[in-house]
């Protein structure tokens, strides 16, 4: 998509209609604050703000993005002529972009207002992926995946807070797993689309097309989110940094990466667990990975619920139920019928502690480091990508040595078992404060 610039066409106005402008640009801003306060008291009363769907449609947007250029490599590799291995860097650079954008870019503009910020992120991220969209080379595409990844790093480091203060105490985890829930939609529907969409009309449309989710997205948080949003205390960046020092942050952290660690030795090679050792045909692989993406959208949500009240304690069922059902895979992943099942339940249980991580992050933040919440919660996404890293790769040395496929299960369940230890001291710690 083209971004056209209005103000060209403002310039035009001449100086006689001056007065004219300043009346519509008084009753736009009206007209805004209208829908501001109309759709907030229609959704207060569902118990859920209008703005919290702005926040999802963004993270729908910027899921899509994230995850999409998986199924689109070769095409990608293909059209520009570089090796899969190359284009690979689209994958691992924007993570890179992510690591960076969470912590330090979201601890440079803590004194920035919330929906400024917000807005702002949706713009670079729109910009980003029209700048892939008509990228003459492989530099610019590179270049236009690490903006979108600064884009993510910050969106979600700021979104969980942002959905956190939208609802009551008792509701923060749903509200986080709300926002969530458009990054999860992403992988079910999002990604499968945007693939298919580059299959058939290339990879350039694809990114057409996620421009427009985010200018949807964009366009949402300029109507929805409200304007007096709380910047709350803001620390300086070098005191916010100081969330590094702090033992039960960096306990959290150890559980993010841990915990998403033991997800993605499983989940980076289930296609080929499911062909190579299951037996299913590649058609019926992508019906099975999307029974299995609804599942993690399901798990999402009901983890969000299950959290609210004591995380740690939340979290800590769901790491050793996870535990368990890879290890039951283990034994299921021989017979279809079982390991359909069991897929499901570890669908359920993989992005479940999504949104308890976020709050137990805030949570710790806000009570022992007041003015550092937003960069806890940078630090935080930038350990769900350590994470998946680490069991990536992982689970790559595990297939390709005398183990094989067969074992990355077992050894997905032992990241998790070292999780429940860790949030087991976690909760000891807690106690102790």
């Amino acid at each position: 998509m083209v971004c056209y610039n209005l103000n060209n066409f403002y310039n035009t106005i001449i100086r006689r209609k001056f007065v004219l402008s300043i009346s519509i640009h008084y009753k736009t801003m009206n007209f805004q604050k209208e829908i501001q306060v109309n759709a907030a008291s229609q959704t207060a009363k569902k118990g859920l703000p209008a703005a919290l769907w702005a926040l999802t449609i963004s993270a729908f947007g910027i899921g899509t993005t994230e995850f999409v250029i998986v199924g689109l490599l070769p095409t990608v590799a293909s059209d520009l002529g570089i090796t899969i291995p190359s284009a690979g860097l689209l994958v691992s650079l924007y993570a890179i972009g992510v690591a960076i954008g969470a912590p330090i870019l979201t601890a440079l503009t803590g004194k920035i207002p919330r929906k400024t910020l917000l807005v702002s992120i949706m713009l670079l991220f729109v910009i980003g992926n029209v700048l892939a969209s008509i990228a003459p080379g492989f530099i610019t595409l590179i270049l236009a995946r690490i903006l979108t990844g600064f884009a993510h790093g910050v969106y979600f480091s700021i979104g969980s807070t942002i959905a956190a203060s939208l609802v009551a105490e008792e509701k923060r985890a749903t509200a986080i797993s709300i926002m969530f829930s458009g990054l999860t939609l992403a992988i079910v529907t999002g990604v499968p689309l945007g693939t298919f969409i580059g299959q058939h009309f290339g990879w350039r449309a694809t990114f057409i097309g996620v421009s427009i989710l985010g200018i949807i997205g964009l366009a949402a948080s300029l109507l929805l989110v409200p304007n007096h949003l709380k910047n709350g205390k803001t620390a300086s960046v070098k005191s916010q940094f100081k969330v590094l020092g702090n033992k039960r942050l960096i306990f959290a952290f150890l559980m993010t990466a841990m915990g998403y660690g033991g997800t993605f030795v499983v989940f980076t090679y289930l296609s080929p667990i499911l062909q190579k050792i299951t037996g299913f045909q590649e058609s019926t692989v992508t019906f099975i990975l999307l029974i299995y993406g609804i599942a993690i959208a399901l798990g999402n949500l009901i983890g969000g619920k299950a959290a609210n009240k004591n995380p740690l304690k939340a979290l800590l069922w769901m790491f050793a139920a996870q535990g368990l059902v890879l290890l039951a895979f283990y034994f299921t992943v021989s017979s279809p019928a079982a390991s359909i099942i069991t897929l499901f339940f570890l669908g359920a249980l993989s992005f479940a502690s999504v949104p308890g991580l976020q709050l137990l992050v805030v949570q710790i933040a806000e009570k022992e480091l007041p003015g550092t919440e937003d960069v806890a919660s940078g630090i935080n996404i930038a350990a769900f990508n350590v994470g998946i890293a680490i069991g990536s790769y992982a689970g790559g040395m595990i297939v390709t040595s005398s183990l094989g496929l067969g074992s990355t299960p077992w050894i997905g369940a032992l990241f998790l078992l070292v999780t429940v230890i860790i949030t087991a001291y976690s909760i000891r710690l807690s106690k102790q404060r």
